[in-house]
């Protein structure tokens, strides 16, 4: 048995001063780069995700014709090769073995939703690995933390969301969204990064 690190959409576009930007991201890509610092060895894999959207178009809806209504439609943000689309700077992506774009075109939240390079699933780099932990890190905790926790229990992983490694959008979605989680089966703990 082995264990995952999924680490979600730590965008320059999702940190302070981004399109989308949460309070807290810069300080979560701090702490999740002081976190593989010391523990990026007990992961077998290590998936760090990104939106990653078309310049063109409205993304399949995701992006808003006029005003978004942050819920199902937003600004535009992290289209592909933009200093938004990248990671935020605080975090040190050396110890990361798979990265994972998603949103090509189209909404989506979920790091299952995404490929590698090579045209991967996150599904199956966890079949490849007989992965059957999960821990899990990122930004927003209220929308692609929780997609991507609730799809990683889906596949039948056991999940453990890092609270102090996760920024949401508001605290009210938020705690809503580890509540379901808990519920759900997934263990909320701190790192201690």
């Amino acid at each position: 048995m082995s264990r995952a690190l999924f680490i979600v959409d730590v965008q320059n576009d999702f940190t302070e001063g981004g399109a989308l930007g949460v309070e807290g991201g810069y300080a979560v890509a701090a702490a999740i780069s002081r976190f593989l610092v010391t523990h990026a060895e007990e992961y077998a894999v290590i998936v760090a995700s990104r939106d990653w959207h078309h310049p063109e178009g409205d993304n399949g809806g995701h992006f808003a014709a006029g005003e978004p209504d942050f819920v199902e439609t937003w600004p535009v943000h992290c289209v592909a090769d933009t200093a938004g689309a990248e990671y935020d700077p605080g975090f040190v992506t050396d110890a990361v073995t798979h990265h994972v774009k998603k949103g090509h075109g189209m909404p989506a939240y979920s790091l299952f939703e995404g490929t590698t390079e090579e045209g991967d699933t996150v599904a199956a780099l966890l079949e490849a690995h007989g992965v059957v932990d999960v821990d899990i890190a990122g930004i927003a905790t209220d929308y692609c933390v929780l997609a991507s926790a609730r799809d990683a229990i889906e596949h039948g992983r056991h999940v453990r969301i890092f609270t102090d490694l996760i920024a949401g959008v508001a605290p009210e979605s938020s705690e809503a969204a580890l509540a379901e989680l808990a519920h759900a089966g997934a263990v909320l703990a701190e790192s201690g990064a």
